[in-house]
């Protein structure tokens, strides 16, 4: 972990929350308000911690109005229903590895996204989306999504990658059809999509990148892939992902994007920036689509263009020793936390 503790307390949010007298009480806290961003301890953003989308991951369970599991099983099998959109079609996850409801646990207070190789479970026979000519099979991961919309703030994750050939990612949709898969969402953003363990020969470097991206889904651009980006942006962190926990820190605004890794500025992107990137590269009018509010998730994935775990061993391959053998590797998250200017508190459209 990094050296800072789980709660970075100032005296300006302190301040802050005596301030916010007039913020909805489910929402604003003392306590609450004295948690700032590890890049901006004295507040000069003007934040407010959303405690409607956070979570510190210090409950017996994951607080099921917050998140939407994926795949929650009933009668033995896993049932892919939105709870807010109950008619609307849900991304079971890209072949071979499918979501499952039960790959997930809180434990030592923080949230753990199991990859699983579980050949016995209930998989889906249906062709896998994303133009993936993969069957389901022998692998399950996890997701949860965030069943909060909001739009703009400064988004902060204290995690740890899994150490495997699969990804463990930060990231956020939107839905404009009422029965649509995720590839029909009209906006998504990714975050990050680590993924700890490349053994692709000359791409070991894959393990140590920050990848993010902006997609703009509209069907007249077509699905296949790549047309969809509005921008992306691949660096060299410096570290495997997969070593040790940092804190990513991702400030989402009208004006642009700005990356924090362990509370250090490591990337900006302005709007114009994307803009441009968006006309040069693509041919597209408009870029910095990211325009209106989004759900967030937290899930792990199957890359098959970068690998995948082809057997129990293969995927323990990094394992600790003593853990090599139940089949399980986890993506672990310490805390979610969401802040926005007081002009964003209340704005989910």
């Amino acid at each position: 972990m990094n050296n800072c503790t789980k709660y970075c307390f100032s005296f300006a949010g302190l301040i802050a929350s005596l301030l916010l007298v007039g913020c909805d009480s489910d929402s604003v806290t003392q306590s609450d308000q004295s948690v700032l961003p590890l890049s901006d301890p004295n507040n000069e953003g003007g934040w407010i911690l959303n405690t409607v989308v956070s979570d510190e991951f210090e409950e017996a369970d994951l607080d099921e109005d917050r998140w939407f599991i994926v795949g929650k099983f009933e009668n033995g099998k896993p049932v892919y229903k939105d709870p807010d959109h109950p008619d609307r079609e849900v991304w079971i996850g890209r072949a071979p590895a499918q979501f499952s409801g039960r790959n997930y646990r809180l434990e030592d207070g923080k949230l753990k996204l199991e990859t699983r190789w579980e050949p016995d479970f209930p998989f889906s026979t249906e062709p896998g989306l994303d133009n993936v000519k993969y069957d389901y099979a022998n692998i399950t991961t996890a997701a949860v999504i965030n069943r909060k919309l909001f739009k703009y703030g400064y988004i902060e994750v204290l995690s740890k990658a899994a150490d495997a050939e699969v990804s463990s990612a930060l990231w956020m949709t939107r839905h404009e059809y009422e029965n649509g898969q995720r590839n029909n969402t009209e906006l998504e953003l990714d975050i990050y999509e680590h993924f700890g363990s490349h053994r692709i020969e000359g791409q070991e470097y894959r393990d140590r990148e920050l990848w993010w991206t902006i997609h703009d889904w509209d069907p007249k651009f077509g699905h296949e892939n790549g047309n969809n980006v509005t921008y992306t942006e691949k660096k060299d962190l410096g570290f495997r992902v997969a070593d040790g926990f940092h804190t990513y820190g991702f400030e989402w605004t009208e004006t642009g994007i700005r990356y924090f890794i362990d509370g250090k500025l490591f990337s900006e992107a302005s709007r114009e920036d994307i803009e441009k990137w968006a006309k040069e590269e693509k041919g597209r009018e408009k870029g910095y689509v990211i325009e209106k509010a989004m759900h967030l998730w937290l899930d792990s994935e199957s890359f098959p263009w970068r690998g995948y775990p082809d057997s129990k061993e293969d995927l323990e391959r990094n394992s600790p020793e003593g853990e090599k053998d139940d089949g399980v590797v986890d993506y672990e998250i310490e805390y979610v936390r969401v802040w926005q200017r007081s002009e964003h508190m209340e704005q989910s459209e």
